[in-house]
């Protein structure tokens, strides 16, 4: 049975970020890493090297300066060699990239949350995105000599959800307009 690294917690202040770390996080990024913060919780410890130097989560780093934190849960990983601590910093990264959906699973979930009011959002995917998982519409082949146009209304009580229904119509090159039901009535 391998022995598992020790949690501690470290002042925020008393971090040190890995001057090489070859990973970026953009301001978007580090806002959105800091809402799933707020949201849920600091589930994902920082690993440090023995010296509180950061070996894994810069991003998180910066999300938790960016709330205020003053102390984070880390892991000890001293007993990684230097290079294996300069692999690590970069496998973290990758190899969760290397990772795949299962579309189908993901609409399903990403549904069960929208009915719940949930917002999408802090999810990590982009609305478009989030719009994108959510359709199962099969695009209709275009036919040149159907001319007819057709007038349809679809009702949404949430504005991320008509935004997402907007997207992929037109995506799909329809054009696409919003009328609230109020503007409608007159």
């Amino acid at each position: 049975m391998p022995d598992f690294p020790q949690y501690k917690t470290v002042q925020i202040d008393e971090l040190i970020p890995y001057a090489r770390n070859s990973r970026t996080h953009s301001d978007e990024q580090v806002a959105q890493i800091a809402a799933s913060i707020k949201e849920f919780g600091f589930l994902n410890p920082i690993i440090v090297d023995g010296d509180n130097g950061i070996i894994a989560g810069h991003g998180r780093v910066l999300a938790a300066q960016r709330l205020g934190l003053t102390e984070l849960p880390c892991i000890e990983a001293s007993h990684l060699t230097d290079a294996q601590r300069k692999a690590y910093v970069i496998a973290d990264n990758k190899l969760a990239l290397n990772a795949g959906w299962d579309d189908e699973l993901l609409r399903v979930e990403l549904d069960e949350l929208g009915e719940l009011g949930f917002d999408l959002e802090l999810t990590g995917f982009s609305l478009d995105e989030i719009a994108d998982a959510r359709m199962d519409i099969e695009p209709i082949e275009e036919v040149d000599h159907f001319n007819e146009t057709f007038n349809f209304s679809i009702t949404c009580d949430d504005p991320a959800e008509l935004a997402m229904v907007q997207a992929a119509l037109g995506a799909s090159g329809k054009k696409v307009e919003a009328k609230r039901l109020l503007e409608l009535l007159g």
